[in-house]
């Protein structure tokens, strides 16, 4: 079940996301060149679909271990040394991710609150920034639900 909340439906909503991007840039090359009009919208609208690709894509990463490691020194420490290590650095990714959640979190809420919206496609700010809030707080989840895994370093 937590595989398919945090690898399968995100890898699956990516690869909608993409196509929905794809779709507005295709529509719009076409509204471009060959009806003289273009999508106002459609460039702004993009990057936000890029922004909740990158942070949902943070969830799977973080829930299969693929964040990018140094373990040049990590390989040479003693097993009970580097189950410290890795606690700590579990610790860390925590209290980071957390962190930001909490962050964005607030600027979240200062957005719907005050009601803004994108410059070109009207969108609410708080729909894009929301993004940052998902990512870590999956992050942070992800982390503790596979917390065996992080703490030996076997993925």
């Amino acid at each position: 079940m937590a595989r398919f909340a945090f690898v399968t439906l995100p890898t699956w909503t990516l690869g909608t996301l993409m196509l929905l991007g794809v779709t507005i840039n295709f529509a719009n090359v076409v509204g471009r060149y060959v009806f003289g009009y273009a999508f106002f919208w459609a460039e702004e609208t993009m990057v936000f679909i890029t922004i909740w690709g990158v942070f949902l894509g943070l969830a799977a990463i973080t829930y299969n271990g693929d964040h990018l490691s140094m373990d040049l020194f990590s390989a040479a420490i003693r097993e009970r040394w580097r189950a410290v290590v890795n606690g700590l650095a579990v610790a860390t990714m925590v209290a980071c991710c957390l962190f930001v959640a909490m962050q964005s979190y607030q600027v979240v809420a200062l957005f719907a609150h005050a009601k803004q919206v994108s410059v070109s496609a009207g969108i609410p700010k708080a729909i894009p920034h929301a993004a940052i809030l998902a990512g870590f707080a999956l992050a942070a989840l992800a982390v503790v639900i596979r917390i065996r895994s992080y703490l030996s370093g076997k993925f």
